[in-house]
């Protein structure tokens, strides 16, 4: 089964309101770029989920040659009002089964979630196998990835504010039984609350 077509709408529509500037390194995110670093060394790297660049264009600034692809051509227009294709190339596709140039990766990592946007199994394990089909002979794999913790969801409840700020609101929704979350985004503006549809997690 194939979720692209429903990521890349949500990603394309959230791209609308992306800041680039936000693809800085900060303190959050300096452990983390000081680990694919090291893992990348003098090799190249690929991010299956670029999106904007928020964890690549840091990356790249340190000296990582880094590449990227990503479901969504309006997140990766945000990434190359940053920094140009030919800096950092990005092709549009699902991470489990698009091309990267070149096979000779030192690195490919999926973070912040991003292996969750593939909700079926299949898409998944065919995710692992184009990451290894990109990767030289002992070369890395790096996914970070947030578990639910759902045996600490009061009995009955389905609902879980993740982020709620004076701007914007995520709610995530649990469905225990298909092991399925779906974040809904709402942004604030003044007394409107537009919603937008949620990215689906497993």
């Amino acid at each position: 089964m194939d979720s692209s077509a429903e990521q890349r709408r949500f990603w394309d529509n959230h791209a609308l309101s992306w800041d680039p500037s936000a693809a800085v390194e900060t303190d959050d995110t300096t452990p983390l770029l000081d680990f694919l670093a090291a893992l990348a060394g003098d090799g190249p790297a690929l991010e299956l989920g670029i999106g904007t660049g928020r964890i690549a264009v840091p990356l790249y600034r340190r000296g990582v040659s880094v590449a990227g692809i990503d479901v969504s051509p309006g997140m990766i227009k945000v990434l190359h009002d940053t920094v140009s294709a030919e800096e950092i190339p990005a092709t549009v596709g699902s991470m489990a089964s698009a091309d990267a140039p070149g096979r000779d990766y030192r690195l490919v990592y999926v973070i912040a979630n991003a292996i969750s946007c593939l909700v079926y199994q299949d898409e998944q394990i065919a995710c692992f196998q184009n990451a290894a089909r990109h990767l030289r002979p002992g070369g890395h794999l790096v996914i970070s990835l947030w578990v639910p913790q759902l045996r600490e969801l009061p009995l009955g409840q389905t609902l879980v504010a993740g982020t709620v700020t004076d701007t914007k609101w995520i709610i995530d929704s649990y469905d225990i039984v298909a092991q399925r979350v779906v974040s809904h985004h709402f942004t604030v503006d003044g007394d409107r609350v537009i919603g937008s549809r949620g990215s689906q997690h497993r």
